[in-house]
C-alpha cells in the first residue's frame, strides 16, 4: 500500500531539554485529495513506567512530583503517578527496574508488560512501555526520591490499592498511571487484592 504521507520538511526549532521539530507534510485524505499540513512534534525519547503492587498487603507505590505543564494548564503541578523514565539506551525492563530503585527506593520483581503506547501521539513522539510489578517491604533499598542531579524531587507514596482505584480521575490524573491502575483492577477484580 503506498504511503499516504509525504514529508516536505523536517526542521528542528528547539533543542534544549528535548527537541521540538516543525514538520511540513502532504497527507493524502481518504477521499483522495492531498492536503499540506504543518505540525510541531515534541521529541523526548522512549521510556518505561512501572506500577509496583504488594500482593500480601494490597498496596501500590506511586510518586508525587512537580510537572510544569500540569501547573500551567491544570492548576496543580504536583502529580501522583507511576514511576517512569527514559530508556537511555536500555531495554524497557531494565529501565523500569532502574527507575523503581532511583525513584521509589525499591527493587521490583515479577515485571509484567501491560502495553507499549503513545500518551499524546498528536504532538509527542514518546512511546512508553508500561509494566506492573511486585514489591514487598523486604525489597526496600533506600528512601528513593530520584536523582537530584537530574532536577528530581520525588515523594514516594504508598497507597492501599482500593484507595488508589478510588482516586482515578480525581487525584490521579496521569494517563499512564490510570491505565496501569485499570490493568491492576482487571487483574484483581477490583477488590484490592493482587494475585501472586
Amino acid at each position: 500500500m503506498p504511503s499516504a504521507v509525504t514529508i516536505r520538511s523536517n526542521e528542528t526549532i528547539s533543542d534544549n531539554w528535548a527537541k521540538v521539530k516543525r514538520i511540513s507534510f502532504d497527507l493524502k485524505r481518504r477521499d483522495g485529495r492531498s492536503e499540506t499540513l504543518v505540525r510541531e512534534v515534541y521529541e523526548y525519547g522512549d521510556g518505561a513506567a512501572v506500577l509496583p503492587a504488594d500482593p500480601a498487603r494490597g498496596t501500590v507505590l506511586l510518586v508525587r512530583q512537580f510537572r510544569i505543564a500540569a501547573e500551567l494548564y491544570g492548576g496543580d503541578g504536583f502529580i501522583l503517578e507511576a514511576c517512569a523514565g527514559l530508556l537511555d539506551g536500555d531495554e524497557p525492563e531494565t529501565c523500569a527496574r532502574r527507575e523503581a530503585e532511583e525513584e521509589l527506593g525499591y527493587r521490583v520483581h515479577d515485571l509484567r508488560r501491560i502495553a507499549n503506547a503513545y500518551a499524546a501521539p498528536g504532538a509527542v513522539a514518546e512511546r512508553l512501555s508500561l509494566f506492573t510489578a511486585h514489591y514487598s517491604p523486604a525489597d526496600r533499598l533506600s528512601a528513593g526520591g530520584g536523582l537530584e542531579g537530574e532536577g528530581e524531587d520525588i515523594e514516594v507514596v504508598e497507597l492501599a490499592l482500593d484507595r488508589a482505584f478510588a482516586m482515578i480521575g480525581k487525584e490521579i490524573v496521569d494517563m499512564k498511571t490510570i491505565l496501569l491502575l485499570y490493568a491492576l483492577m482487571a487483574e484483581t477484580g477490583g477488590d484490592g487484592r493482587v494475585s501472586r
